[in-house]
């Protein structure tokens, strides 16, 4: 009973009053139609992309997130386009987002090596809040639970339900051996409350991207190295949305076809509240690719006060990259223009 009763207070916060945050992945390079705008048609080919995400599954106001993903770039108009669409579940499944985003990037070339990327985003969501399967004061006597229906005023209104546009922008400049993103979702701040007598503005996400990439075991990027790549990515990534902020940093290392990663999460030199240290969870990543096809596995392990009884977080990536279909012109030289940034 009192998991619930805590369930529906958290459910009511975030839902009323509008205090969330965006869903995150550890692997967010394997989701890039989701980290920034301006990734859109990075691979130089038709791309799909699909991530599933659970986080903290031993309690019951756990998350559960999926996305899925396609773009493709156009060379001839140096532009990509993507399209994703995000799921979102909080708790028993009681607060729920659906999202569907179009993005366009333009790319350009500073010099030989060296490329910038531009992107926009626009998008339309959807939040849904469920009252089903939770218990109300007024369903329990001293006997306990009598299962009489509840005459909450809140659950007989119904389901309530909010739209909302939601429009984001981004750049990525980079070249063979290093790459430094900055994208601004929801720029617009959308009103998230379930009230019409209520403003509840969803906080601007600002994330920095940076990182790179250093070959090893006689790696040159030249030639057929390119299907058996050796190389050390260190990277990071800061976001910030409201009063909220992270930082990761982490290390990949690249033998094809298997990738190995391993990440921290967290600010160790602020707190958040007095007595509370800043650290989210250590994170461990394994990857499989072939040709064009990858996997990857990540599990984040807890650190923080909430510990190692949330379960943590699983999550699943899956990539394919289909053939480029572009007929009567030869194809662009991929190693000129392709995003060095890691694939997962």
């Amino acid at each position: 009973m009192m998991k619930k009763i805590a369930l529906l207070v958290l459910l009511t916060l975030c839902g009323l009053k509008g205090w969330s945050q965006d869903p995150q992945f550890s692997q967010f390079y394997a989701n890039p139609l989701y980290l920034n705008p301006a990734l859109a048609g990075g691979a130089l080919a038709p791309r799909m992309t699909v991530n599933y995400r659970n986080q903290w599954p031993a309690l019951s106001a756990n998350f559960v997130t999926s996305s899925f993903g396609f773009d493709n770039y156009f060379s001839r108009f140096n532009s990509g386009i993507g399209v994703f669409v995000l799921l979102d579940s909080q708790g028993l499944g009681n607060l729920k987002s659906t999202e569907v985003g179009a993005q366009y990037s333009y790319q350009l070339q500073l010099s030989e090596e060296t490329f910038l990327r531009l992107g926009l985003q626009g998008g339309f969501a959807t939040r849904t809040l469920d009252y089903f399967g939770l218990t109300f004061g007024d369903q329990y006597s001293n006997q306990g639970y009598t299962g009489n229906p509840t005459q909450e005023p809140i659950v007989q209104n119904g389901v309530p339900q909010v739209s909302y546009a939601d429009f984001s922008s981004g750049l990525m400049v980079y070249s063979d051996w290093y790459w430094a993103g900055l994208s601004a979702h929801h720029i617009n701040r959308p009103n998230q409350a379930f009230s019409n007598l209520e403003i509840a503005r969803l906080p601007m996400k600002v994330s920095v991207q940076a990182g790179l990439r250093i070959p090893f075991a006689g790696y040159t990027f030249l030639g057929d190295e390119l299907d058996r790549e050796k190389t050390i990515s260190p990277a990071i990534m800061y976001k910030s949305q409201g009063k909220f902020d992270q930082f990761d940093a982490g290390l990949y290392v690249t033998y094809s076809p298997m990738v190995f990663g391993a990440w921290y999460r967290g600010i160790p030199i602020k707190k958040y509240a007095e007595n509370i240290n800043n650290h989210e969870s250590l994170i461990f990543l394994a990857g499989f690719r072939q040709d064009k096809f990858s996997i990857g596995y990540s599990y984040d392990a807890t650190i923080s006060t909430l510990g190692f009884g949330s379960g943590g977080a699983h999550e699943i990536s899956l990539s394919y990259i289909f053939e480029e279909f572009n007929p009567g012109k030869p194809r662009p030289k991929r190693r000129s223009k392709e995003l060095s940034c890691p694939k997962f």
